[in-house]
């Protein structure tokens, strides 16, 4: 630790600030957003309590560091990064202090979640208007700071156009409340205005979206010089904030969402203008190159019904009268002149559709190759001049070889794109500035505003001289000057900003392929580019509600454990600057708590995938060095189980034993986690013994936790693929899918045995034979991580597509149907691996058919294969199991319990004293005995 940093560490413990954290890993997962810009800080903090707020300012102010707020970091356009104390509000300063639904306002703290908001206000027929895609993690702070608009700005205002006063501290340190006329800054202010008066009625205030600059037509004499609705979008530069009062709306008690489809995207926002007239709460753009992305990644199925097009407009209506809306909604297909279009038929339907929207960014970021980057992110022109405005950037995307996929707030003119920057080259910086010129001289040339609701920060603060007179620019130097005249709070934004290609991310990262034990093949061998997936947009953020990612941060609330702050490490890792190396303690320490649940590879829009980044860690680091107990112990578990299966009942006994303590210590097991018992009979044996019936044959995989620890899951799985007509066989060589060596990253090991195991199901999976699956974790390695580790040559290939999972198999056999269980009440836990990797439609349908009334729990079980069972993971583990798992079993204490995963019944056993079952013993004890003979 340099002088300065331990001097300004001291000073703000003096001034009372509890969490100050300097270390290497804390300030590289807050050194970038989610723009493409990376700022190292000196330190990051946390306030407990709002009167921290004011002592952090005043320790910056003394030592003239500068100053950035943060929310959730989803900033795009680099406003939330800095090079001195970054502080966090979402941590603690995350409450609701009130509701007055007789008055429409809420009253919150910075950090606290949009979601959270709406959540509260919801029981008053209430919402907040604003809603950006990020509303399940972005906070009310940081949609101050940057004026979020979000889909339905178009019927409820801007975030602007709903706060009603701040009450915040300024640059120069004074505890400000916005509507105090006796403020000496609000008297400096009012004779900047006054100074301005003919350039601000002039240059500000031009249409609805314009968000670059600082919106100073609320501070005209005739807009009642509404310095809270000014303050909305200063981004952070004019003070910071303590607390909202914000305006809340009525929600419409009907909805109804009209698809439209057009053959380009810049046909579609033509015919804005006739859409708007017919009063649409939300008119959204979406490019079909986004949709082909989701049906490449979750097939077909995973998305709802289309319009024949190219492009799409979801435009949403709103009212009190379904009758009335849905006319609102026919009227406008009427005129929509579109290829295609109709009323969406269900509530179902279009939120499938509107999350593919919110997804947006990452999903375009994913749909050109190179990967779109943010930069040129949310330009916005006046709705008439939208489809005229895309043609010609087309145009000038095209002349600089360039692509981008469009989509956005069309029915606000609003336009977000994710363009293929080269800054992979060394001629990429000089593309990237040449391009954000040509590009804000263009939407300028419109009347349009290079920001239309993420605000200028790093990206666009330098083109403003293309947009604003050389008098406005001055006008936003003085207002500055005014809040915060020694610059401290956010500096190189908008006034006097820095440069667009300076301290960009990406240029920062170099290659890294040599050595891997994974072959990243979607990211062309490169680790580095595979972790910079993670475009910051903070999906794995989300507390509570839908989706498995991320269960350690759902658990801690920490950045530490969101799959994106591990990437923000990973990424340093490979830049090589802050983190040095594969064995660098913060690799270590950001990775810890990660359960490799995977789910981040299917719900992450990026398609991160934290669990095979994690492995490919493990294997650098111990890769020919002494490895954890626990490694030997949990990650040899299919060789010890085999072994124990010699005498499983003395090893049980001596598992239970009074040396078991002693044991799980050598081991690296946690004491408090019971060892499951081995079988007295393995599966294996029990199948040796079983006559083979007449069917169409199916290779049943034989797992090491089915065969060594439930064999019974193994026996009901034969005895319902009899019933559907199957002859089931199993390889007769014991094999291995390698999971547990991969969750331990030894790589190595897993390639040997998974190679033996393709070559041992090459031959059946080429004849045809369907391999079936009973463990998911085995059988997700089998699909995914076999070509990952071994590549996608044929035989390969031809084993992944031959596996599946119980219910595809049985969903796909013809004149097959389940039996009749008409009054079962089942909570169902999918497994982590299934719910990435698998799928879960087939085994939804399947419970459908059989009459089965389900409650599918939303989450992770918390013991992930070893990571449970792992010294100093107990606590986490069971934190994450009482996320969803465990209140949904308590919730229903009658229901069964269904879950496929071995981790998962043996957590259920363990902390809620329940068993579970499997899909194959829940659809055998519904099968008609078997006849004698």
């Amino acid at each position: 630790m340099s002088a300065p940093t331990s001097d300004l560490i001291a000073a703000l413990r003096r001034a009372g600030i509890a969490e100050v954290d300097d270390s290497v890993r804390r300030r590289a997962e807050y050194s970038t957003d989610a723009s493409l810009y990376r700022v190292l800080p000196t330190v990051v903090v946390f306030p407990r309590h709002p009167d921290e707020i004011a002592a952090v300012v005043e320790v910056s102010r003394t030592a003239g560091v500068p100053l950035t707020a943060r929310g959730a970091g989803t900033s795009i356009a680099g406003n939330a990064v800095g090079t001195g104390v970054v502080m966090d509000f979402s941590r603690h300063l995350n409450r609701i202090h009130r509701i007055d639904p007789d008055a429409a306002t809420a009253v919150v703290a910075p950090g606290v979640v949009l979601d959270d908001v709406q959540r509260a206000a919801a029981p008053h027929g209430l919402r907040f208007g604003p809603d950006p895609s990020t509303h399940s993690r972005c906070t009310i702070g940081g949609m101050i700071g940057n004026n979020a608009c979000g889909s339905r700005a178009l019927g409820y205002g801007r975030t602007a156009d709903n706060v009603v006063a701040l009450d915040l501290v300024t640059g120069t340190g004074e505890a400000l409340r916005t509507t105090d006329r006796a403020s000496p800054t609000l008297s400096a202010l009012q004779r900047v205005i006054r100074s301005q008066l003919a350039v601000i009625r002039t240059e500000f205030g031009r249409f609805d979206r314009q968000v670059s600059g600082y919106s100073l037509e609320h501070l005209l004499p005739e807009s009642g010089f509404d310095v809270a609705k000014a303050f909305v979008g200063s981004e952070g530069t004019w003070g910071v904030i303590r607390e909202a009062t914000l305006r809340l709306v009525r929600t419409p008690a009907q909805h109804a969402l009209l698809v439209l489809g057009y053959p380009d995207m810049a046909t579609a926002a033509d015919a804005v203008p006739t859409l708007l007239e017919h009063r649409p709460i939300a008119c959204e753009g979406l490019d079909a190159r986004i949709v082909n992305v989701v049906r490449g990644r979750k097939g077909a199925a995973a998305l709802p019904p289309l319009p024949d097009g190219n492009g799409w407009l979801f435009v949403e209506f709103g009212g009190d009268e379904p009758g009335e809306v849905v006319a609102r909604a026919q009227a406008a297909l009427g005129v929509a002149a579109a290829k295609d279009g109709w009323v969406v038929p269900d509530a179902t339907a279009a939120a499938a559709l509107w999350r593919i929207r919110e997804d947006g960014a990452g999903l375009a970021a994913r749909a050109t190759d190179p990967p779109g980057l943010s930069g040129w992110e949310d330009a916005a022109v006046p709705p008439e001049h939208l489809g005229e405005y895309l043609r010609a950037f087309e145009a000038l995307m095209a002349d600089r070889g360039l692509t981008g996929v469009p989509y956005g707030h069309f029915g606000d003119g609003c336009v977000h794109i994710r363009i293929d920057f080269p800054l992979h080259r060394p001629e990429g910086r000089r593309i990237f500035r040449e391009f954000l010129t040509d590009a804000a001289q263009l939407v300028a040339g419109y009347g349009g505003s290079m920001s239309g609701e993420h605000g200028d920060g790093r990206a666009r603060g330098a083109l403003l001289p293309l947009m604003y007179s050389a008098a406005a620019i001055d006008a936003f130097a003085a207002v500055k000057g005014v809040f915060d005249p020694d610059e401290v709070l956010n500096p190189g934004v908008i006034v006097r900003p820095r440069p667009p290609d300076a301290d960009l991310r990406e240029v920062a990262a170099a290659p890294l392929r040599a050595g891997l034990g994974f072959g990243y093949h979607q990211d062309g061998g490169d680790f580095s580019a595979a972790v910079h997936r993670c475009t910051g947009v903070g999906k794995c953020r989300v507390a509570d509600g839908a989706g498995v990612m991320c269960p350690s941060y759902r658990a801690t609330r920490d950045e530490k454990d969101s799959t994106r702050g591990r990437a923000r490490v990973l990424q340093e890792l490979a830049n090589g600057s802050a983190v040095r190396g594969w064995r660098a303690p913060e690799v270590a320490e950001s990775l810890d708590l990660c359960l490799s649940c995977k789910a981040c590879s299917s719900e992450c829009p990026t398609g991160v995938d934290m669990a095979t980044y994690k492995a490919e860690v493990l294997y650098q680091r111990y890769r020919h060095r002494p490895r954890p107990p626990a490694h030997y112990s949990l990650g040899w578990l299919p060789r010890w189980a085999r072994l124990a299966s010699l005498a499983p009942r003395a090893v049980n006994r001596l598992a239970a034993g009074r040396l078991a303590p002693l044991g799980k210590r050598l081991a690296g097991v946690d004491e408090r986690r019971a060892l499951p018992a081995f079988a007295s009979r393995t599966f294996r044996r029990w199948f040796a013994d079983h006559p083979v019936a007449d069917g169409d044959p199916v290779l049943l995989w034989v797992d090491t936790f089915t065969n060594h620890f439930t064999p019974q899951v193994g026996i009901a799985a034969v005895a319902v693929l009899e019933a559907a007509g199957y002859s089931v066989r199993i390889p007769d060589r014991r094999l291995c899918c390698g999971l547990t060596w991969i969750s331990t990253g030894q790589l190595d090991t897993a390639r040997k045995q998974l190679h033996r195991s393709v070559d041992t199901l090459a031959e059946p999976a080429a004849a045809g034979v369907p391999v079936v699956g009973l463990e998911p974790s085995c059988t997700a390695a089998l699909r995914s991580d076999a070509v990952d580790l071994l590549g996608a040559d044929e035989r390969v290939t031809a084993v992944s597509g031959a596996v599946r999972t119980l219910a595809e198999l049985l969903g796909s056999t013809d004149g097959w149907a389940p039996p009749d269980l008409s009054g079962t009440v089942a909570v169902v836990q999918p497994h982590c691996h299934q719910h990435a990797v698998l799928g879960f439609d087939a085994d939804r349908a399947l419970l459908r058919a059989a009459g089965v009334q389900t409650h599918i729990v939303d989450g992770c079980c918390g013991l992930a294969g070893n990571f449970g069972a792992e010294r100093g993971h107990y606590d986490v583990s069971v934190a994450v199991a009482e996320n969803d798992l465990l209140p949904a079993v308590r919730g229903h204490p009658d229901a069964t319990v269904l879950t496929d995963g071995f981790s998962c019944r043996t957590q259920l056993d363990q902390l809620a004293h329940r068993g579970g079952v499997h899909l194959a013993e829940l659809l055998a004890a519904g099968l008609p005995p078997a006849r004698p003979g």
